[in-house]
């Protein structure tokens, strides 16, 4: 190319393109959940598989590597059901995340410390887009589900980081054990 700078911003946003989540390009947010809105979860809505990053708390999983299925109750007085689960290190665990309320309900798992950062970062702005694989947006009386391998042991949490539901204390416990 004649223009090596015209060159080089043009690889840098293909670039930039490659990484940007699906979701950051539908309307609406984490309010609204923008593609999550209506589908009760976050997987198979035609767009490619999730990236798999290594986490504190582990790795997304894969469907065919699940021992075992664990349904959490999501509901309105902001409580999960059940709010404490033991996990095997290196188990594979899906995740079904049953909204039994009348408002949007989420479940995010994390640090304690990742979780309250990103409740206040929701304070702050609550139309924030997301799609990652360990948190699933459920509607009213839809089911959303999270595949993971927990591959690191410890504690770890997961919580509904709607603004307001955090706070009211809707949160439960992992316990990944040797």
């Amino acid at each position: 190319m004649k223009h090596p700078l015209v060159a080089t911003l043009a690889a840098a946003i293909a670039g930039l393109a490659l990484h940007l989540p699906a979701s950051a390009h539908s309307p609406g947010g984490h309010a609204g959940h923008g593609a999550h809105a209506g589908h009760g979860g976050h997987h198979g809505h035609g767009q490619s598989a999730p990236v798999k990053e290594q986490k504190p708390w582990g790795i997304a999983g894969e469907a065919q590597a699940v021992s075992r299925t664990i349904e959490i109750r999501m509901t309105d007085d902001m409580r999960f059901s059940p709010d404490r689960i033991d996990v095997k290190l290196g188990e594979t665990v899906r995740l079904v995340a049953v909204n039994a309320g009348q408002v949007l309900h989420e479940i995010v798992i994390g640090t304690p410390e990742e979780l309250k950062a990103h409740a206040e970062l929701m304070k702050k702005h609550p139309n924030m887009e997301h799609d990652e694989p360990y948190m699933a947006h459920v509607d009213p009386g839809q089911r959303g589900e999270i595949v993971w391998t927990f591959n690191r042991p410890g504690t770890f949490e997961f919580a509904c980081l709607i603004p307001g539901h955090f706070e009211a204390g809707m949160k439960g416990t992992i316990h990944v054990r040797r």
